[in-house]
């Protein structure tokens, strides 16, 4: 969102918690991340609040004497959100917006949903996000809900009492329930598209959100895929087909994973991400220039073990090389920056050399390299399907691209 002269940005400050499995440095890399999330949806944010505690307050999730100081400054410097890095009980939720009377109040959990819902294109994303959004906020039926839909009318308005609550409550329950039935025909569809398409390879993306995979796809497939600097810039998946030294496969891109991910999003979204669980190949992208990398690749593993994916072909693709501008230092293994691309290849971070790839995708460094790689993996898988293939002669008079297994009416 820009500042014009008829436009008022709106404003926010973060609130965070320091405890013995989230330290300071931490809980600062987990707000870094939740105002990147505000700045996506167009909210600014002024300042950040943070408070040791071994166990959230069960009333206000931060103690009185935080509330009070984050209030005061709110009012004074006319903020007009306050957005916890933690998910918010319906308690919570309810306690906090009676000591911020007239303030927004959202947890990481609804920015990601928000995001979500500005993000989705198709029938099916929209749905699925839709379903989320009433799942996580069925306990919540407070103002909250008011402050996400952004719209008056329907569920959300400010009600006379708990029998307007309860009203709600059925409204969204019989909401939800239509949402399961539709998004089950939905799968359906999609699920017979992916069976059409089990005669060819196919290959995944995956990473956590904003490391570069749209661009990695662009240039992996000459398709105009869209592309930007912001978290969640995908979230519907996205599948192109592609042929290389004679080899047809699908190259699909899905929704990036993030810290803290709301558990309704993963179930809702479970049938777009059977692009991985069906895949024969995955790519997974790290953001390399990330100072929490390292991280982010142990919360995809996780996110794919959830999914029951962690079994197959996978190559390892460290993006951004370019803005490598950390040092990092394990064990033994010391890089300092800038690191030679030669240095990168020589470091713990290729300990699987044969699958580990050091790229630029901005810059578009190294993508031979990794095309061979990645070619070699789909070569193997193809002739699993067709031990008999032959590569095509595009130049004979038969030559019929559905006889190597490709879909021409592919998506």
């Amino acid at each position: 969102m820009l500042e014009t002269q008829n436009t008022k940005v709106e404003t926010a400050v973060l609130v965070g918690i320091v405890n013995q499995t989230q330290t300071l440095q931490k809980s600062q890399e987990y707000l870094d991340e939740l105002e990147f999330l505000a700045e996506t949806l167009g909210i600014k944010t002024i300042k950040r609040f943070t408070q040791t505690l071994d166990t959230p307050d069960t009333r206000t999730f931060v103690r009185t004497g935080k509330i009070e100081e984050i209030r005061e400054f709110m009012e004074t410097k006319e903020v007009d959100t306050v957005i916890f890095d933690d998910e918010l009980s319906a308690r919570h939720v309810r306690n906090i917006e009676k000591e911020f009377e007239g303030k927004q109040v959202f947890d990481r959990a609804t920015l990601i949903l928000e995001i979500f819902r500005h993000r989705a294109q198709t029938s099916q994303a929209k749905t699925q996000v839709e379903l989320a959004r009433y799942q996580y906020l069925l306990p919540r039926l407070t103002n909250m809900w008011t402050h996400l839909s952004r719209q008056r009318g329907g569920i959300g308005q400010r009600g006379a009492g708990e029998k307007e609550i309860e009203t709600d409550r059925r409204i969204v329950r019989d909401r939800i329930t239509l949402l399961r039935e539709k998004l089950q025909k939905i799968e359906k569809q999609a699920e017979t598209r992916r069976k059409q398409r089990n005669k060819v390879v196919r290959v995944s993306l995956v990473g956590y959100t904003n490391v570069g995979k749209s661009t990695l796809m662009r240039l992996l497939t000459g398709s105009d895929v869209f592309a930007e600097n912001k978290l969640f810039a995908t979230v519907d998946s996205t599948v192109r087909k592609v042929f290389w030294d004679g080899i047809p496969f699908l190259l699909s891109d899905t929704v990036g994973f993030i810290r803290k991910l709301p558990t309704m999003l993963i179930e809702s979204f479970k049938s777009t991400l059977q692009e991985i669980v069906e895949a024969d190949v995955l790519i997974h992208v790290v953001d390399i220039s990330h100072p929490a990398f390292e991280e982010h690749i142990k919360v995809v593993q996780e996110t794919l073990q959830e999914l029951g994916a962690t079994d197959k072909p996978t190559l390892l693709v460290f993006n951004k090389i370019d803005a490598y501008t950390h040092d990092v230092n394990v064990g033994q293994n010391y890089l300092v920056c800038p690191p030679t691309l030669e240095e990168l290849k020589d470091s713990y971070l290729a300990s699987d050399k044969k699958n580990t790839v050091f790229v630029s995708a901005h810059n578009k460094e190294n993508i031979d390299e990794l095309k061979d790689k990645l070619l070699e993996l789909i070569a193997a898988r193809h002739f699993q399907i067709y031990p008999n293939y032959v590569r095509p002669n595009y130049y004979a008079e038969e030559y019929n691209p559905k006889d190597y297994g490709i879909n021409e009416e592919e998506e």
